[in-house]
């Protein structure tokens, strides 16, 4: 069956960009004649993957997609300028060719100098041998002495300035072709086109819709968070990069965090099994535990193995743009916008002096985007401009959030520890007293008159055994925390004032049983 000879523009309408891959579709109008024929659509892009091709008529015309196939022609660039070639491809090419030029004939002035040179030591040992004999011919030795001279010099000079021209010609060429880099693509040697084999029982227009799987595209989520007093507004872009060989011109772009690469299948189950032993003496009189550390978080979505992707909180997330957006295959990252809310905030300076001793701005606000929140990272712009930059974690909807901006230049905290060990005499118990002792201070301009309250947290350990309590004493702490929560986090509210400063003490104990070992 004949192939249609001129192939039949296949534009890209809609693009789907997954976590690491693109589902792209395009559509056109075809103008099919009765019976069996087979048409050649394209081009397309030749990364596009085979298997994922789906093709589709419109139900209002009576036929039949029979078969539908992905081919590929190479057709390797020749070794001299195009037709069709941009005008910095051109300049390139003549760029190169005059420095081909220049390196021949700089090649020639040298070889045409080292013969010279030879020349005139020739010339020199023929005077030498000549006057040992008693030969003196002194108009002809300076004739010709002189003129190996001057073509030495001449061929000097022109070396010279051959020598300079090739490189600034040099210099131009880089230019150039880092011009051409930004500005241009090169033309792509292997293209893909589709074979469509239809049959039709009618003849007339109709509509076909076709999707594949492209790699090389990815996009990640990027913020940009603007704080006006007690407002925030934040806006929510995509950020797409693509470098599939073809453009996406006006589409309709969505975004997923969808893993198509990943396997469905559940993984295989093994056997595990648990035994029963009887403690040997040893162990029931010995009891060893050991400090660890732990993140305090909910519960979030299940670690992604290989390269880190989107947190989408375990579930696939779709986002959809309202325009329609253009981006080309250049592998540079292009900024999608995709929503904008404002909302009122609440504001907290924060401090964890174990952590840092620096006291932090943090503002709190809750998601009114209308849609989950993905963790990237916020571009953070305050009243002076920009700040800074930051992270935010995976948000649901209505969900609360925290934002940091930034730390205050004017304010310090020092941070002081003591631990005494004391074992008791019948009991054998061993207690551990940790004091530890907070001072903060606030640096401000002259006329500043509004004060401000720091939240300061400090953490208590959590004991998971009963061979091990852990008790704050209260009577020892000054002030006591204003909440001590589950996880051991100690928090107090400290005004502070202008130029004022504050102490805070706090005083646990760790009393553990004599055959607890490890403390």
């Amino acid at each position: 069956m004949p192939t249609s000879p001129v192939p039949i523009a296949l534009p890209v309408t809609a693009v789907t960009c997954l976590e690491d891959r693109a589902h792209v579709e395009r559509s056109v109008v075809l103008d099919l004649e009765a019976g069996t024929q087979r048409l050649l659509l394209g081009p397309i892009s030749a990364l596009a993957v085979d298997r994922g091709l789906h093709a589709e008529l419109s139900a209002g015309h009576p036929a039949t997609v029979l078969d539908a196939r992905i081919v590929r022609t190479w057709t390797p660039r020749g070794p001299g300028p195009a037709a069709d070639d941009p005008a910095l491809r051109r300049r390139v090419t003549a760029l190169e060719a005059e420095q081909e030029s220049l390196s021949r004939r700089r090649q020639r002035l040298l070889a045409r100098l080292d013969l010279l040179a030879r020349l005139a030591a020739d010339l020199l040992r023929d005077i030498g041998e000549g006057a040992g004999l008693g030969e003196v011919d002194r108009v002809r030795w300076t004739r010709e002495l002189d003129q190996v001279d001057d073509e030495r010099d001449t061929h000097g000079e022109e070396l010279r300035a051959v020598e300079a021209r090739s490189t600034a010609l040099g210099a131009e060429l880089a230019e150039v072709r880092r011009a051409m880099e930004l500005a241009d693509s090169a033309p792509a040697e292997l293209v893909g086109h589709v074979e469509l084999t239809v049959r039709a029982a009618a003849a007339g227009p109709a509509g076909l819709r076709l999707t594949h799987l492209t790699p090389c595209a990815l996009w990640r989520p990027s913020y940009r968070a603007v704080l006006d007093g007690d407002s925030l507004t934040l806006d929510t872009d995509a950020m797409v990069w693509q470098q599939t060989g073809e453009d996406w011109s006006n589409v309709r772009l969505t975004l997923s965090t969808a893993r198509s690469a990943r396997a469905t299948e559940p993984p295989r189950l093994g056997e595990d099994r648990l035994t029963l032993h009887d403690r040997s003496p040893a162990e029931r009189r010995a009891l060893h535990v050991e400090l660890r550390e732990e993140d305090i978080a909910d519960l979030g979505p299940v670690p992604v193995q290989g390269l880190p992707g989107v947190d989408d909180g375990g579930e696939v997330r779709v986002l959809h743009c309202d325009a329609k957006v253009s981006v080309r295959s250049d592998g540079r990252a292009h900024r999608v916008p995709l929503s904008s809310f404002a909302t009122s905030v609440s504001r907290e300076y924060a401090c964890s002096p174990e952590l840092s001793p620096l006291v932090g701005q943090v503002v709190r606000f809750d998601n009114r985007s209308g849609h989950a929140l993905l963790a990237g990272p916020v571009d953070l712009v305050s009243g002076s401009g920009f700040v800074g930059r930051g992270t935010l974690d995976f948000t649901a909807p209505d969900a609360s959030a925290d934002l940091a901006f930034g730390s205050r230049d004017d304010h310090r905290v020092l941070r002081h520890t003591e631990e005494t060990r004391d074992t008791a005499g019948l009991t054998q118990r061993t207690l551990l007293t940790r004091t530890v002792r907070l001072h903060l201070s606030r640096f401000s301009a002259p006329g500043e008159q509004d004060a401000h309250t720091v939240v300061v947290r400090e953490r208590i350990p959590v004991s998971e055994t009963s061979a091990v309590e852990v008790g704050l004493r209260r009577e020892a702490c000054s002030p006591p925390p204003d909440e001590v929560d589950a996880d051991g986090i100690a928090r107090w509210n400290v005004p502070l004032p202008p130029g004022g400063r504050r102490s805070i003490t706090l005083v646990y104990t760790v009393s553990a049983d004599a055959k607890v070992s490890g403390l």
